[in-house]
């Protein structure tokens, strides 16, 4: 008996569905002594870019400057970031990471998955976590290739 291999667009929607409920319930909340979505999110950018100045950030989370502006004050009062000059442009502030913010986030995402490892090993059997993994490695891909749709074509040498 031949079944049909599943459609692209019921995929995707089992697929975005998913990812946004598993990625809601991974959140760190503040009533649980997590930091706000929104601070992680500055907060892992700066990790992974380095310093940066607050427009890039803006854009780079795709939210507006005069929102962000409350949160990069709130953040550096609380010693997870640190503002200084440009070297290159002294009129521009550079927003960066302290060692303090680093080991703040290293705690926050090892917390989360803790709580993550600990729901597969009490939910999953073995051959269901080998097949997860398998499934991360799609999904990976999948983010991959919608990277690469989302960046803008290099012009054709001439």
């Amino acid at each position: 008996m031949e079944t049909n291999p599943p459609d692209a667009a019921h995929c995707a929607v089992r697929l975005r569905g998913a990812v946004t409920r598993l990625s809601r319930r991974l959140r760190p909340t503040p009533a649980n002594g997590g930091v706000s979505v929104a601070k992680l999110s500055v907060v892992g950018l700066l990790y992974r870019a380095g310093a940066l100045t607050p427009t890039e950030i803006a854009q780079r989370e795709g939210v507006k400057l005069q929102s962000l502006t409350r949160l990069l004050a709130e953040l550096e009062a609380q010693g997870w970031l640190l503002r200084h000059a440009d070297a290159a442009d002294g009129r521009r502030s550079l927003i960066s990471l302290t060692r303090l913010g680093a080991k703040r986030l290293a705690r926050a995402v090892r917390a989360g998955e803790a709580s993550l490892a600990q729901v597969i090993a009490d939910s999953l059997s073995a051959p269901e976590r080998a097949l997860l993994l398998q499934a991360c490695t799609l999904i990976d891909g999948i983010a991959q290739a919608l990277d690469e749709a989302a960046m803008p074509s290099a012009e054709p040498a001439r």
